[in-house]
């Protein structure tokens, strides 16, 4: 029954550091600063856009894409948080980054397939 208690409080304990690590990216200033307000919207509304898709993805795709772009680990350190090769870390990251563009492209065709009948609605 302990065992079964901890890995609950560890799953728990996982959960709210996702989400703060979420809500951390989200707000996160862009590494150049915009030239305009404008652009300055565009920057963050992209993303939110990508937050939203890593948020599609496994669990496992998101912890190794974190894992490497948000905490900026190498792949030794990858290797070593996943209890994985190196080599396994490589393909894990590849993948999930795939899957990530599918998201992307996805949400991005659903999207411009709505836009010209709004556009037709409206006007």
């Amino acid at each position: 029954m302990r065992i079964v208690a901890n890995e609950a409080r560890n799953s728990r304990k996982a959960a709210g550091r996702r989400e703060r690590l979420g809500w951390r990216v989200q707000e996160r200033a862009p590494t150049v600063a915009p030239d305009s307000p404008e652009e300055e919207t565009l920057l963050a509304e992209q993303r939110g856009t990508l937050l939203a898709a890593i948020e599609q993805l496994r669990g496992e795709d998101r912890a190794v894409i974190a894992y490497r772009y948000f905490l900026d680990l190498s792949e030794a350190e990858m290797a070593e948080a996943l209890k994985c090769r190196p080599g396994t870390v490589k393909s894990r990251l590849s993948r999930a980054l795939g899957r990530l563009r599918g998201v992307l492209v996805a949400d991005r065709d659903a999207g411009q397939a709505t836009s010209p009948r709004e556009a037709t609605i409206d006007g």
